[in-house]
């Protein structure tokens, strides 16, 4: 894929990504690092490399679809497993995220040391910075790039450019990995993890397939012990649906099943 998009700002990620010479885009598949790695191939063609951390924490949803980007985009993509065995990250406090990614960032750093790569890039965007985020202290500490940030696009932005350059992951919701689906201060295992992809699968499944008008619902089932406390941003779509949820989620070892009135309250 070859685009010949006019954006200034896009023009900008551009010329940063070729003074790099040789970029390792830490790859999840969304459409922030998707937009990075097509403009890292564009101009740096067989010296831009992705990477996927294939990890408990990692829906298998969103590993396949990180395979259908990348090979969409044409760069090379390499997935590796890595599971953070840091205690820090597994007793889940407030800045987990600081632990996960310090750990791995370190993986990819030692790949791209050992494929001569120059530098590390991820997709963290303007907006990121404006937040609070633990695991943007950790790239600064380990000297990642990120290009977006750097050249002030937007997530708006983003989509847009991507819209443009006919990514199939230009509308794809925002996903944050499973860890963030369990209350801080309790541990994360990967029993609960999988507990948690298991529910949240069953759960698109059912409305992708029971004639809903929004079938781009982001759904999330906070693993609350006993209680699935499921955030939707259509709750009317969870309500319609109540009966089949409930009997599926208990049949994972749910007690109780809720709905938050809240509905989604965002990526976390």
């Amino acid at each position: 894929m070859k685009s010949n998009i006019s954006n200034i700002k896009y023009c900008k990620l551009k010329k940063l990504l070729k003074n790099l010479e040789s970029v390792l885009v830490a790859f999840s598949g969304g459409v922030d690092s998707s937009l990075v790695a097509f403009a890292a191939r564009d101009v740096l063609k067989n010296n831009a490399v992705a990477v996927t951390i294939d990890s408990h924490t990692l829906p298998r949803s969103e590993l396949k679809n990180a395979k259908k980007v990348a090979k969409e985009i044409g760069i090379e993509h390499l997935i590796v497993k890595h599971n953070v065995c840091d205690e820090d990250f597994i007793k889940n406090p407030k800045d987990r995220c600081y632990y996960c990614k310090k750990s791995d960032l370190k993986i990819l750093k030692e790949i791209a040391k050992q494929k001569n790569i120059k530098h590390v890039v991820d997709g963290t965007n303007a907006n990121d910075l404006k937040e609070e985020r633990y695991g943007i202290l950790a790239l600064k500490e380990k000297g990642t790039i990120s290009p977006l940030a750097e050249v002030n696009l937007s997530k708006k932005e983003i989509r847009k450019l991507a819209k443009e350059i006919k990514l199939s992951n230009a509308e794809k919701p925002p996903m944050a990995c499973l860890s963030t689906r369990i209350p801080s201060g309790e541990r994360i295992t990967k029993e609960r993890l999988k507990r948690i992809e298991n529910a949240e699968e069953i759960i698109n499944k059912i409305l992708n397939s029971n004639g809903n008008d929004n079938l781009n619902a982001v759904v999330r089932v906070r693993d609350h012990g006993r209680i699935a406390r499921i955030e939707c941003s259509d709750i009317s779509l969870i309500l319609k649906n109540k009966n089949e949820i409930t009997e599926k989620l208990k049949d994972l070892g749910f007690r109780y099943v809720t709905v938050d009135l809240n509905g989604y309250k965002g990526v976390i």
